[in-house]
């Protein structure tokens, strides 16, 4: 083959090549979004949608009739076997699990259909339902899949994917604490809770958690970290004002949105140290997630930055 030939099928690859990283990077965002959901890990969710771009880089583009509908198919499929493979671990997991915190409006994931999907109560409760109900919940009430779609995608009948989706909701119905605070309300609870803990105010620390109120720590047995949940507004304000005093060095406290909410963010000389969202119903804090973890902290750093 002569240079001229070579150039000009070389052109013609690198249109093609093109051609198809654009259609993937278009959906890039709904792909991450959904493999989030599904493993409550942004790192692990990274990891998928790179398996899938393997994939699509080596599929003939010609044959396929939809292509989000194809890659939304390789990605829930892939996380549905992270998920399995990933419980193992998380069954000797060193105290209490929980998903890592992303940052909404800076994330491409949490600017992706319905932000409060990304809540982290709510992804704690969906840890309790199997991977495979865990997958139609998401794509069904957060991505609005149809269930004949999702059928699609789990090659399973419309019968069984209704049976799932049902029993999903109801779990998730049965045990999620609903969101009633507004965004302004959130703001402003948050802030006082900041206040208070920056302070040491024990009795303002009270004042802004509910009595029932349920904190649990994810120190994944890198950092001191309570290993169960502190149940109870004046046990959970005595653990905050005791770790108040056992902060970082040069520590700073930052409000920021994590998981579609206001949260806090822990920094020691510009680096995040511990993340802290919450669950607000009727104007007090109903429960505290901090993640302390610092492998589950990347999807924050750039905040810091």
């Amino acid at each position: 083959m002569n240079k001229k030939a070579a150039t000009g099928s070389d052109r013609v690859w690198q249109a093609y090549a093109g051609d198809r990283s654009a259609t993937f990077e278009a959906h890039r965002g709904v792909l991450v979004g959904i493999a989030y959901r599904i493993l409550g890990s942004r790192t692990d969710a990274d990891d998928v949608v790179q398996a899938a771009w393997i994939r699509w880089a080596g599929v003939d583009t010609a044959t396929v009739v939809d292509p989000r509908a194809f890659l939304v198919r390789v990605v829930t499929r892939l996380a549905i076997d992270h998920l399995r493979r990933a419980r193992v671990g998380r069954e000797t997991y060193v105290g209490e699990w929980l998903p890592e915190p992303v940052a909404t409006g800076v994330d491409p994931l949490a600017r992706v259909e319905l932000v409060e999907t990304l809540a982290t109560g709510l992804l704690v409760v969906l840890e309790t339902l199997s991977p495979l109900e865990r997958a139609v919940f998401v794509l069904r009430e957060a991505f609005g899949l149809s269930h004949a779609e999702i059928a699609e995608v789990l090659d399973r009948s419309e019968v069984a994917v209704r049976q799932l989706a049902l029993r999903a909701r109801r779990h998730v119905e049965a045990r999620r604490r609903r969101h009633v605070a507004d965004p302004v309300e959130a703001r402003a609870v948050t802030e006082r809770f900041l206040a208070a803990s920056a302070s040491g105010d024990l009795a303002g620390l009270i004042g802004v958690l509910a009595p029932d109120v349920r904190l649990v720590a994810d120190g994944g047995g890198r950092v001191r970290a309570p290993l169960l949940p502190v149940v109870g507004a004046d046990r959970v304000a005595r653990f905050l004002r005791s770790a108040a005093g056992r902060q970082p060095a040069e520590p700073e406290l930052l409000v920021v949105d994590l998981n579609g909410g206001p949260a806090i963010l822990l920094t020691s000389r510009g680096e995040a140290s511990a993340a802290v969202t919450f669950d607000i119903v009727d104007g007090r804090i109903a429960a505290v997630y901090l993640v302390a973890n610092p492998d589950k902290l990347q999807a924050v750093r750039r905040l810091v930055a």
